[in-house]
């Protein structure tokens, strides 16, 4: 059986990159009414949910913001009521990666990565936890954490991505055993390299073919994100492909 979305409202960040956009389209695909904040003022030309009326972009939501973050939430509520309906699911793929020696790393890199990656995914957590509690009836909250997160060997050479993913990994478990008895479910997707544009790019000599597709990690997201998930919370779960 399918899992079904219908007219159940759910958040993207990062909606407009290689991994939320996968996201955004299988959602879209099992019916759900998605609201996307973008920082740009714009979505992407050729992104493939331009088009379709359930996919509501806002453009210009920093999600480092805090007022920003409250006033964007705030309106999926209104969004949602006027529709008859609630937010169910926020999922979180906005941040960002930076590499350099931990020797030259200044406080407002570390500080910087702190912010795209683990600032954004409280923020949104927060907001979306108020709406969905409100409401009753549950929800769910999918993290994107990220290898070095739970092996910290890894962070060699991008300490402050490692510790910004480790912060999330944390927030994650924290959260999904404060908010169980809301039966509000926070889920994290820990993947390895995604394989994406950029990432070939930066790796060309690289096995892209041990990477996992974004649009398999989506896969993962949205059964998280869905009522099909019946128990599942406080999970780290590996999205590593064959690497």
């Amino acid at each position: 059986m399918q899992m079904s979305f219908e007219g159940r409202h759910v958040v993207v960040t990062g909606g407009g990159g290689s991994l939320g956009c996968a996201v955004v389209t299988k959602l879209l695909g099992a019916g759900a009414i998605c609201h996307v904040p973008l920082a740009e003022a714009r979505p992407p030309d050729r992104h493939p949910a331009l088009d379709d009326p359930r996919c509501r972009f806002q453009p210009g939501v920093d999600l480092t913001d805090e007022t920003a973050v409250v006033s964007f939430y705030e309106g999926v509520g209104r969004k949602a009521e006027q529709a008859q309906s609630r937010l169910w699911a926020s999922v979180h793929c906005a941040g960002g990666f930076a590499m350099g020696p931990a020797m030259e790393t200044s406080l407002a890199d570390f500080d910087a990565q702190l912010r795209m990656n683990l600032a954004t995914a409280f923020l949104c957590s927060r907001e979306a936890g108020k709406l969905v509690r409100k409401a009753g009836g549950g929800g769910r909250i999918v993290n994107v954490a990220a290898r070095p997160a739970l092996f910290g060997e890894l962070g060699k050479g991008m300490v402050s991505y490692a510790v910004s993913k480790a912060g999330v990994a944390a927030l994650t478990q924290a959260l999904a055993a404060e908010w169980a008895e809301h039966e509000l479910w926070v889920n994290a997707v820990v993947p390895s390299i995604m394989d994406t544009p950029g990432n070939r790019k930066a790796m060309p000599d690289a096995d892209h073919g041990q990477w996992p597709s974004v649009a398999d990690i989506a896969e993962t997201v949205v059964f998280l994100a869905s009522p099909w998930n019946l128990s599942t919370r406080a999970a780290l779960v590996p999205v590593y492909g064959r690497s």
